[in-house]
């Protein structure tokens, strides 16, 4: 699987030993992800938002209301940077400088644009629920034409893309190491819990088949990974 090339904006400068840019590594991050925050200017001012998105080979999607002034902006065609973070642990050192957190980051930069063709907005929408759900698009109704026009999607290629990731015990200084003083790494993790049924749920509704993944205790980001590589538009890795 190829790289990335970096390049001025995407270049990682502080601990650049953290980096990494082959798309395995990006993609993987990615893929573990359901929330985003997606960077761009709106008349010359800065805005981050927080949103779902999925991933089709080298293509991020997101979506929310037709009304929302973020994908009014990006739909025209704007510059933007999606960005994912995963918390893996509380890092404790000998000092209060050295302490620090493992993390998997990846930034991705790409012109934005709406998806208008109403198949392949269909199709997009259809496939977020299949992602995260396998199977469990069949079972629904379809989306009202009421439901498809409050709706933007949003398709960005990746043109650039890097991450960024801290693992491992922590970096003290030398002469700290003899010191009476607790160090090492706080893991962390998020799980899946048990489901609780709508109230309203009629009697003798099986839990799908599809769901199976999602055992109590499990973790979500393993989860997600495996079902962008078996179902949905995460299998494709570019």
């Amino acid at each position: 699987m190829s790289s990335f090339q970096p390049t001025e904006r995407s270049r990682v400068r502080r601990t650049p030993k953290r980096a990494r840019y082959d798309r395995e590594t990006i993609y993987a991050i990615l893929d573990s992800a359901l929330l985003c925050h997606v960077g761009y200017v709106i008349d010359g001012a800065p805005y981050v938002t927080p949103t779902a998105f999925w991933r089709e080979g080298d293509r991020l999607y997101w979506h929310g209301s037709s009304a929302s002034r973020m994908l009014r902006t990006l739909s025209a065609g704007v510059p933007a940077c999606l960005t994912v973070a995963h918390l893996d642990g509380f890092v404790l050192a000998r000092s209060g400088f050295h302490h620090s957190l493992n993390y998997r980051s990846v930034m991705a930069f790409g012109l934005a644009r709406m998806v208008e063709n109403p198949a392949e907005k269909a199709a997009a929408l259809d496939a977020f629920i299949d992602r995260l759900y396998p199977g469990r698009r069949a079972e629904l109704r379809p989306n009202s034409g009421r439901e498809m026009k409050a709706t933007t999607v949003l398709s960005m290629a990746i043109e650039e893309a890097s991450a960024k990731i801290r693992t491992g015990p922590p970096v003290d200084d030398e002469e700290d190491y003899d010191l009476p003083c607790w160090a090492g790494v706080i893991p962390v993790r998020t799980v899946v819990g048990e489901p609780i049924a709508d109230p309203r749920l009629r009697p003798g509704i099986a839990w799908p088949e599809g769901l199976t993944p999602y055992a109590a205790e499990a973790e979500l980001g393993v989860i997600l990974q495996k079902l962008a590589g078996a179902t949905g538009p995460g299998k494709s890795h570019g």
